[in-house]
């Protein structure tokens, strides 16, 4: 009896604390009480970038203007050749960008794709393009060195058409040994009070067909709105990031980092962080909120994660290969400018291993200031071994690299 009583005492504490164990090696989480500060809307003013500044990286690395005065540019795909694709979603458009010289900066863009419904997502397999839309998934024959898609392009799925705020983003995943592709579809609400998103089932999803749209069905549920998609390397488990709901104060929800179970269910928008039941809907759905999966890495919260890469190239340091980059958009939800970075999370035998670093910073002036240069969307290992930066606020692209031949 003295056992069971110490052991309920123990769990009392732990719920009062409110701590969040993850499936990973990182530390539990320590969450705030919902409502600690204000909700405060405090949306940035992008003012681009001074002459002579950029993005700062950590020592050894340097960042250069891989392309410049493009549209809003979301999301980055390297084809075979290592041409570079741009998704300028606002513009409709896909762009191609070459780099024919070798030092670093694209001399060469072709309108790729156009006409497109807010195109993001972008996977090749074989000499099949697939493009994500806000409302449809696309595929089109493409040649390897091609400049631009002269076919017509062939619609393989329906997909609910954009969503809250920025959640009309649709990403793309193709697992080559299993034959899938991976769509992301983000929720059209903040935590669904108006009970909408629960009538579609690909809401709040990451879901997976065939290469050929065929066998639609719901992969994992309960991610609010998962953006960045990629295989673990070492594991091969699939891997996303996702942001998480606005209203509970600056300090909830973490976005966060977390390898994906099929069938999995990480809470949206009952819980959050794990078993934390939203106050929008308390006492609603108490057996989704004991199923709830805790994510593998918080983020930090309002940071806005959207790019995820994992590091494959042998160009930068030990220290950042095989461990992954988040484009962190930054916040609007929030009294501090959070955010506004790309952040590095180390792995080790295909599990996050520490906690998130900064990499590239300096897109805001600072945590008060409205102003800021950029933002970071998406990122993508070049042919080369740089990491790509795509800065929809500025309209340009980074390039980062390591010249150093000595990468201990």
């Amino acid at each position: 009896m003295r056992h069971q009583t110490c052991a309920l005492v123990l769990l009392a504490l732990l719920v009062d604390c409110r701590i969040a164990f993850s499936q990973s090696s990182q530390p539990p989480v320590q969450l705030a009480r919902p409502y600690a500060t204000p909700s405060v809307a405090n949306p940035p003013r992008v003012i681009g970038w001074p002459a002579g500044m950029k993005p700062k990286a950590p020592p050894g690395f340097q960042v250069n203007v891989y392309a410049d005065n493009l549209n809003q540019p979301r999301w980055l795909y390297v084809l075979p050749n290592g041409d570079v694709l741009v998704c300028e979603s606002f513009a409709g458009r896909v762009t191609l960008l070459r780099d024919t010289t070798g030092n670093g900066t694209a001399n060469f863009r072709s309108p790729f794709l156009t006409n497109l419904r807010r195109p993001f997502g972008i996977e090749k397999d074989g000499s099949t393009i697939y493009i994500a839309c806000t409302d449809a998934v696309h595929t089109f024959t493409y040649n390897d060195g091609d400049t631009k898609i002269t076919s017509a392009g062939k619609k393989i799925m329906d997909l609910p058409a954009f969503g809250y705020n920025n959640h009309w983003t649709r990403n793309l995943l193709i697992d080559r040994g299993a034959g899938k592709l991976y769509i992301t579809v983000g929720s059209g609400t903040n935590v669904d009070e108006e009970k909408a998103d629960i009538k579609d089932w690909r809401r709040a999803a990451i879901l997976v067909s065939n290469l050929d749209g065929s066998g639609l069905r719901l992969f994992a549920s309960g991610l609010r709105n998962p953006i960045g998609l990629a295989l673990c390397p070492a594991s091969h488990k699939l891997w996303t990031v996702v942001n998480e709901r606005d209203g509970l104060g600056d300090d909830l929800v973490p976005d966060y980092l977390t390898s994906v179970k099929d069938g999995g269910f990480y809470g949206w928008p009952y819980a959050y962080f794990g078993q934390h039941e939203d106050p929008s809907h308390k006492g609603e759905r108490p057996d989704l909120v004991a199923k709830t999966i805790v994510p593998d890495c918080a983020l930090g919260n309002h940071v806005a994660a959207l790019g995820l890469c994992f590091y494959n190239d042998k160009s930068f340091p030990t220290h950042y290969q095989n461990g992954v980059f988040v484009g962190e958009h930054g916040s609007w939800n929030s009294s501090k400018r959070v955010g506004y970075k790309v952040a590095y999370v180390p792995f080790n035998n295909g599990a996050a291993a520490g906690a998130p670093e900064d990499f590239l910073t300096g897109f805001a002036k600072g945590e008060k200031e409205l102003d800021v240069y950029g933002r970071p969307v998406g990122v993508v290992v070049a042919k080369d071994g740089s990491l790509l930066v795509a800065d929809d606020g500025a309209g340009i692209i980074w390039r980062v690299s390591h010249p150093s031949k000595n990468n201990q």
